[in-house]
């Protein structure tokens, strides 16, 4: 039996820019699906995930990009943080914009 999984360009251009930053191919694809699996739930309501931040503090999150939730704390204007190859999401916590670096990615709940 053959087993195929299907992927978004966007997912294999994460993909890429994880494997560079991190010198492995397997942990970029395997951060890149959880970026996925992170933006799905992002948008449907608030998500519950671990990243390493900048400073190399482990920090467990919750947060959202739904705009039902989030709507009001959008203005419209600014590139596009996925340019930046970070993924944005609303601070549920700490009330504010937060930008994750895809590398940073521990684990989506």
């Amino acid at each position: 039996m053959i087993q195929a999984l299907a992927i978004s360009s966007s997912t294999v251009v994460r993909a890429t820019v994880i494997a560079q930053r991190t010198n492995s191919e397997e942990i970029g694809i395997i951060k890149a699906m959880m970026i996925a699996q992170l933006k799905e739930k992002l948008a449907n309501g608030v998500a519950h995930f671990i990243f390493i931040k900048k400073n190399g503090e482990v920090r467990e999150a919750w947060g959202t990009t739904n705009p039902t939730l989030s709507a009001k704390h959008i203005n419209g204007r600014g590139e596009s943080r996925e340019n930046f190859c970070t993924t944005p999401w609303w601070d549920c916590e700490n009330g504010g914009w937060k930008s994750l670096r895809w590398e940073s990615i521990v684990k989506v709940f």
